[in-house]
């Protein structure tokens, strides 16, 4: 089979055909959509006003009653709270392992709020290559149709390079939301992590004003 032989059979495949890359990329659209709701009402779900519940816990770990506290805490599912109750009911170990215990638990909550993200991302960011491709495919449909009809030759390019750049701007379509919800869901997990280590620090503060071990320290340094 020479050259020519094997471009048209290429040319013939299904994968030369441009249409195929813009109903995927409608597909990806329509995921980046579902995504996108999905994860505005997660984040809208858990909510918190950090706060009050800052407030009310430091009122309640003051007076020491510790169960109140974690029994408010159960009553709200954030990251937030679910990381400073996760430490909150090992209280008796000691500051160290409390805040060990929920830098384990913030990572898990992490990975919670920002399921999908990554993949929301990847929408976003390869979405207007899809797109590219498509392009191309069409501008060689274009050329392809082109050698076989000379005579109509202006038409038949600006035609098929009109109808190939559809591919591009679908693909641009696609992407932008996906990248702008990205980081704007990005940017919500990070308001919860910086809110999640105010009431964690709140909960340490506490405990080591507690710990024998640092106010035999403190009495030391005071006393030196």
């Amino acid at each position: 089979m020479n050259n020519k032989g094997l471009v048209e059979t290429l040319m013939g495949l299904p994968l030369f055909e441009a249409e195929w890359v813009l109903w995927l990329l409608i597909v990806l659209s329509l995921v980046s959509v579902a995504l996108m709701i999905e994860r505005v009402i997660f984040y809208f779900g858990h909510r918190v006003d950090v706060g009050e519940v800052r407030a009310r816990l430091a009122t309640m770990l003051e007076k020491g009653d510790y169960e109140s506290a974690a029994k408010y805490l159960q009553g709200i599912d954030s990251m937030e709270t679910n990381v400073v109750l996760f430490g909150l009911k090992e209280h008796a170990k000691g500051p160290e392992s409390v805040e060990d215990l929920m830098a384990g638990a913030l990572s898990r909550e992490k990975l919670r709020y920002e399921r999908m993200l990554t993949f929301m991302g990847t929408i976003g960011s390869n979405a207007p290559f899809i797109g590219l491709f498509g392009t191309v495919l069409g501008i060689i449909k274009a050329f392809a149709d082109l050698a076989g009809n000379i005579a109509e030759a202006s038409s038949a390019v600006m035609g098929g390079i009109s109808e190939a750049l559809i591919a591009t701007a679908v693909g641009l379509i696609v992407a932008i939301p996906a990248v702008i919800a990205h980081n704007a869901f990005r940017a919500r997990v990070k308001t919860s992590v910086a809110s999640t280590d105010l009431l964690a620090r709140t909960l340490l503060a506490q405990l080591k004003s507690e710990d024998p071990a640092t106010m035999i320290g403190r009495s030391s340094r005071e006393q030196g």
